[in-house]
């Protein structure tokens, strides 16, 4: 039963990969397909991507009168060529002529659906327009413009050639109007900048997803807008899908043969798109079977008749997405295999709050003077690089400090929600967890200010917890106790829209969030022995703090075992192992000063 779970897991993942790297190999061919020469392509390439890393906020303003105007231009050049030319091309719209069109063509008609594809491509990626305007704009846009302007500019195009046979190869600038070819050929040139940066734009949108899923290496994101979150720019990946697409450019003699690559891609992005949307339909939105069945059934037949005219173009260019997807398949199925075990060995390996407290308050070394900062990605519980960081060392510092950095999907944490501060174990262990949370504009600097944020959180704690003493009857280092479901989320939740009361808020012992009544009632409700506890362990940290502090990083390396098959040894110990090479560190992610770091290793087989 297990074996045939994680068997369905993997054939879901695959499929979702597949999907995510033809949305990538799109990515890349779109900004490629072009009338102009190959100089000309390949600096208004350059141009395009030099220009990412401004964003599309300021000139985003601009996409929709640009495809409005463009749609609007090549529908009236269609009326136009239709009135002209030939009327009777829209009998077209007939189905009879589309049963006598592949009676009469037979094969060759069949393969000629793989060009076809091109006309409706770019809906593959109407995701990425969630950035910019709302859903109910796209499907009006698309219902009302998009497809009556296309069928009227293909109809007008075969109205042409009904007259122009010999012009079949450059139909479209050649129907133009004389009297408007050059707008019409500047519009059209914008369109296709817009046209490029939306895919642009979907394949950093879908690579973020990816990141936050696991499926890709770290790579620095910049988000560009305050209103969208949508609006970010990757430079890795920018710099990648430039070289790519000026060598694609380039490489291939024509455009027919990046047509061929472009509609492989596209049919293959819709096909996993209506299998996915089956299983959403099925487990998430709970629709009824038959629904479910009429709407699969219907999308596959026109996908797969699409898809197995593509087939035929494989060799003349559509091998092209399907070498880039399987690279990216690769990176990116590696990579989501060896995080997943890694944090595995992580989470099963949570140091026990019953061996900490075994090792009594000196925890079994020499406790030095200073404070330790202990970087994690675990936001509970005490990670195993602190256990072989005691275990292989003979001193640890005076206070320790879990530090977590998160980063939420907002556009600001404010300061005073930004830490969050908690006891582990007894007061005499002095040892303490943070979250720092950070939203994706927040600045993470590699100076003094973190630091001091932290100690001003953390000596805040302390004072409100001595006022809370005896509030709680629970306690996190209990040997028992068990943090709740609620109080991890918690420590993830965007606290963007909490709404302010009078009540100061602090963290308990047991993760909690209570109300604690302002400081000024809560000094008579304290004793002196408890304010002298107080000041004393104030007096300490400040004196640890004075004596350094050091940064505690965890790097834990992955191999896989000698009884491993080869495939896997290939994959963990070479390709997992260079992308952890490459992909951003931790301490960039963490902003660590390298002055003060010290990173702790060890190596766990798979």
């Amino acid at each position: 039963m297990a074996r045939g779970k994680c068997f369905q897991e993997n054939a879901l993942l695959i499929l979702v990969l597949v999907g995510t790297c033809m949305v990538i190999g799109d990515g890349i061919l779109t900004p490629a397909i072009s009338d102009v020469v190959v100089l000309v392509a390949v600096i208004i390439l350059v141009g395009l991507f030099s220009l990412q890393h401004y964003g599309t906020d300021r000139v985003g303003w601009l996409f929709a009168p640009i495809v409005l105007l463009w749609f609007l231009m090549i529908g009236g050049i269609g009326i136009f060529n239709i009135y002209k030319f030939d009327t009777s091309v829209l009998r077209a719209f007939s189905p009879v002529y589309i049963y006598r069109f592949f009676k009469r063509g037979k094969k060759k008609g069949w393969t000629s659906l793989g060009g076809i594809m091109l006309s409706i491509t770019g809906t593959e990626a109407l995701f990425a327009d969630l950035a910019h305007f709302p859903v109910s704009a796209i499907q009006l846009a698309f219902t009302v413009i998009v497809f009556p302007c296309l069928l009227l500019a293909y109809s007008g195009q075969a109205a042409y050639i009904m007259e122009n046979r010999d012009h079949v190869a450059d139909a479209f600038y050649r129907s133009i109007p004389d009297k408007v070819y050059w707008p019409v050929f500047i519009i059209a040139t914008l369109a296709a900048i817009v046209a490029s940066q939306a895919t642009i734009s979907a394949t950093f949108s879908i690579i973020k997803q990816a990141l936050a899923l696991g499926c890709f290496p770290r790579v620095k994101v910049v988000h560009t807008s305050k209103k969208f979150l949508g609006q970010i720019y990757i430079p890795d990946m920018n710099w990648i899908l430039m070289v790519l697409c000026i060598a694609v450019t380039a490489g291939f003699k024509n455009q027919s043969q990046i047509g061929n690559a472009y509609g492989t891609a596209v049919v293959i992005v819709m096909l996993v798109t209506t299998l996915l949307m089956t299983l959403i339909m099925l487990l998430v939105w709970h629709c009824h079977w038959i629904l479910v069945l009429l709407f699969t059934f219907f999308s596959l037949v026109v996908e797969c008749t699409y898809f197995s005219a593509v087939l035929f173009k494989v060799d003349q260019g559509g091998w092209v997405p399907l070498v880039i997807a399987a690279a990216f398949l690769i990176i990116m199925y590696v990579w989501h295999y060896g995080t997943v075990k890694r944090y595995e060995f992580e989470m099963h390996s949570k140091v026990s709050m019953a061996w900490i407290l075994g090792l009594g308050p000196s925890l079994g070394l020499v406790r030095v003077p200073g404070i330790g900062l202990v970087y994690t990605e675990l936001a509970s519980g005490v990670p195993h690089i602190f256990s072989h960081f005691i275990t292989n060392l003979p001193a640890i510092h005076s206070v320790v400090v879990f530090v977590c950095v998160k980063y939420l999907p907002v556009y600001t944490v404010p300061e005073e929600e930004r830490f969050l501060v908690k006891r582990i174990g007894p007061k005499n262990f002095h040892m303490f967890r943070c979250v720092a949370r950070f939203g994706y504009k927040d600045l993470h600097k590699k100076d003094d200010e973190f630091e001091k944020k932290l100690f001003d959180n953390l000596f805040m704690f302390v004072r409100l917890e001595s006022m809370m003493e005896g509030c709680s009857d629970s306690d996190e280092y209990s040997i028992y106790g068990q943090q709740t479901q609620q109080s991890r989320d918690y420590l993830l939740k965007d606290n963007a829209h909490t709404s302010s009361s009078n009540l100061d808020f602090t963290i308990s012992s047991v993760d909690s969030i209570v109300p604690a009544r302002s400081p000024v009632h809560a000094n008579n409700t304290i004793t002196s022995s408890g304010r002298e506890t107080e000041l004393d362990e104030l007096e300490f940290l400040s004196s640890c703090r004075d004596a350094g502090v050091v940064h505690i990083l965890g790097n834990t390396v992955v191999r896989a075992r000698r009884e491993s098959r080869i495939y896997k040894k290939i994959a963990i110990d070479y390709i997992y192992a260079f992308l952890r090479k490459i992909c951003r560190e931790n301490s960039v992610i963490f902003n660590v000063p390298h002055e003060s770091l010290l990173n702790v290793g060890q190596i766990f087989f798979v």
